[in-house]
């Protein structure tokens, strides 16, 4: 099966080894005449970036970048973002990288023209219609990593730097207007990180499948993306220059990102408190929380996760797919506790407090309270 393709599900995604190259055509298609790349720091001198600015300056767009850019990004970002944005009089964005590049590109993009604060987009209700719309530039989205699938999504998740909080910010128009998803930009991913971010993948299509929300659609995706990760994962770990796991995991991961349309829950509840506090990696944390989620979770999944289990051909119904999770991870080297990130003697009340008002929360097919939060957090601890 040749891996490559053109999809427009729910935007344009070039999908295939070496279509970066397209990346100029998609600026002029999204009628952008002066991008700004945005990356983060640990991107902006490799050769992958320095290639995708050589493509934009050599069809006449500039090789204009933008890369102070946090792991978990901020509105302290943003507004260095935004400034670099409009000191520059562009009129697009191209998002380039993980999910911290792709995210903040996204934001600026967004955010640059209005005249409120981000914090009045966050995704509750209704409040996105309180964005002017005609104003909003087009980005473009490239990512570099297999897992957040921000390249497909609506939103951004912002840290307040002053509340140590992860939010999200959402538009329709936050959307990217052309995706493109080359795996060769990820051959040169460390194992680490293919693990990290091929776990967010896997988180995603886990949480959305199990989401008491209705959208068989999503849950469909969430499904098959599962069984991509599940397969393609290890491959992708064990040999980063393996083309096709590359491939399947820039697959699933956008996979991920459709399906969770349908909702998120505890996993990423109390992995986004985690992070905003203590920089934590977000698909590593997503794994490491992972375990309890599901136990706790279970009276209400069980008969869902059977039926995944057997889809994926894992023996044992729900304590075998309990096992294949833990195997995952461990086999990925990813630690069994949040001690093993770093996360020592935490701020229980603190994080409790955080990722009850996480908007992922109400997503959990078992509603969250202060003794199941902090007892979850203590069994990842």
């Amino acid at each position: 099966m040749e891996l490559t393709g053109n999809w427009s599900f729910p935007t344009r995604v070039r999908f295939g080894a070496g279509r970066v190259r397209e990346l100029g055509r998609a600026c002029s298609e999204a009628g952008m005449s002066r991008p700004l790349l945005v990356t983060d720091r640990g991107l902006s001198g490799l050769d992958i970036t320095r290639r995708a600015l050589g493509i934009l300056e050599s069809e006449g767009y500039g090789r204009a970048i933008f890369s102070d850019v946090d792991p978990n990004p901020s509105d302290r970002n943003l507004a260095d973002g935004i400034r670099a944005f409009l000191d520059g009089g562009h009129d697009g964005v191209v998002a380039f990288g993980g999910g911290s590049g792709l995210d903040l590109g996204k934001a600026i993009a967004f955010m640059a023209r209005q005249t409120r604060p981000v914090w009045d987009f966050e995704d509750i209700g209704d409040w996105w219609t309180r964005a002017d719309a005609t104003v909003i530039a087009p980005n473009i989205a490239v990512p570099t990593t297999a897992g957040t699938g921000s390249e497909v999504g609506r939103a951004s998740v912002i840290t307040n730097s002053a509340t140590e909080e992860k939010k999200i910010i959402f538009h329709p128009r936050i959307l990217p207007v052309d995706v493109i998803c080359d795996p060769e930009l990820t051959l040169g991913l460390p194992p680490a990180m293919t693990a990290g971010t091929g776990m967010d993948a896997f988180a995603h299509c886990l949480e959305a499948y199990c989401s008491p929300h209705f959208h068989p659609m999503s849950q469909g995706i969430a499904v098959e993306g599962l069984r991509i990760a599940a397969e393609f994962l290890p491959r992708a770990h064990a040999d980063g220059s393996d083309i096709e796991a590359r491939a399947q995991m820039m697959a699933a991961a956008s996979m991920g990102a459709v399906a969770f349309q349908k909702g998120l829950g505890a996993i990423h509840a109390l992995s986004h408190p985690i992070g905003a506090r203590y920089g934590t990696h977000h698909g590593t944390t997503n794994a490491v929380v992972m375990r309890a989620v599901l136990a706790f979770n279970r009276p209400a999944i069980e008969r869902q996760i059977e039926r995944a289990a057997a889809y994926l051909g894992i023996d044992g119904g729900f304590d075998g797919f309990l096992g294949f999770v833990v195997g995952l991870t461990r086999r990925l080297g990813i630690p069994d506790t949040l001690g093993g990130l770093g996360v020592a003697d935490p701020d229980l009340d603190w994080l409790t407090a955080r990722a009850l008002a996480d908007p992922t929360a109400g997503g959990n097919p078992i509603k969250l309270t202060v003794e199941s939060t902090r007892a979850l957090y203590r069994a990842c601890l």
